[in-house]
């Protein structure tokens, strides 16, 4: 259980920035990019709305592998089935946009000119923390394949 717990834990994280974002927090929107910054200025209501989608669909993939894991959802294969593609999703996604973004800090790739604030924050905190919240899902999901 404490892999699921501490993949419980990371995608809240991530969704309570989203969360905050669209109540209107600024604090590290510039770690996300130039865009995102520039869609909240320039429409402050559909962004919030936007961003509150976007948590609301990161609390309840945070939540709803745990609560499977407890036994308190029904059709708990075809939690744990959506859970393995969101799981893999966010180790392919979060490992491959990390260590893309290492690259180009790195000078290994030539992006050109590129926003020095935003690739920081995705090299060093939030896709980090989809690759985390994914290797401790597909984790704990392997480790408990024989009980499904």
């Amino acid at each position: 259980m404490r892999a699921v717990r501490i993949a419980f834990l990371v995608g809240v994280i991530h969704a309570a920035f989203s969360l905050y974002w669209a109540l209107g927090g600024t604090w590290l929107l510039d770690t996300v990019g130039q865009r995102p910054q520039d869609f909240v200025k320039s429409g402050p209501l559909s962004a919030s709305l936007v961003l509150g989608l976007i948590a609301l669909f990161k609390a309840l993939a945070a939540v709803i592998p745990l609560l499977n894991a407890q036994g308190r959802l029904p059709w708990p294969k075809l939690w744990r089935g959506i859970s393995w593609v969101g799981g893999v999703f966010l180790v392919l996604y979060g490992g491959f946009v990390t260590l893309t973004s290492l690259a180009v800090l790195g000078g290994l790739v030539n992006f050109g000119a590129y926003d020095r604030p935003a690739m920081l924050g995705h090299a060093f905190l939030w896709d980090p923390l989809f690759l985390m919240w994914g290797v401790a899902l597909v984790w704990h999901l392997w480790q408990t394949r024989r009980n499904a």
